[in-house]
């Protein structure tokens, strides 16, 4: 699936690949922060060693920084999406729409759904751009 970027978020990814060497996929521009889709197998050196490397692209781009690791099948990429939640289980349901319905661990449900749903707003987001689905949602 294409997915077409803004200007605004081809600057802010080229400006997160010149600070981290690591050129991401994506870049949802946020009121309140970015989040870059990062190829799979590159996550661990987009955050750097106890986080210096994202904490530094933090403070040199003046935004709060959320990073997702790419996976190669759609209930990979939203278990990801839904990181650092535990997600037990993800199943697409293909009836009129398709839907992503995550099983979370009872724990983890606060931080699946993120402060004023901040985090599954972005894992439905990334999960229609990159996969065609129209919703993910928490069983």
């Amino acid at each position: 699936m294409r997915v077409e970027l803004s200007d605004e978020a081809r600057r802010y990814i080229g400006r997160f690949d010149e600070l981290t060497g690591i050129a991401p996929i994506d870049c949802l521009v946020e009121s309140d922060r970015l989040v870059f889709l990062v190829p799979a197998g590159e996550m661990a050196a987009a955050i750097g060693q106890a986080g210096e490397t994202v904490e530094e692209a933090e403070r040199r781009l003046d935004a709060s920084i959320g990073l997702v690791e790419d996976a190669d099948t759609p209930e990979a990429f939203v278990a990801n999406a839904l990181s650092p939640a535990a997600v037990n289980a993800v199943t697409i349901s293909e009836q009129n729409d398709r839907v992503a319905y995550v099983e979370v661990a009872e724990a983890d449900r606060g931080v699946a759904i993120g402060a004023d749903g901040a985090n599954i707003e972005t894992a439905r987001r990334l999960a229609k751009r990159h996969y065609d689905i129209d919703d993910v949602q928490l069983t």
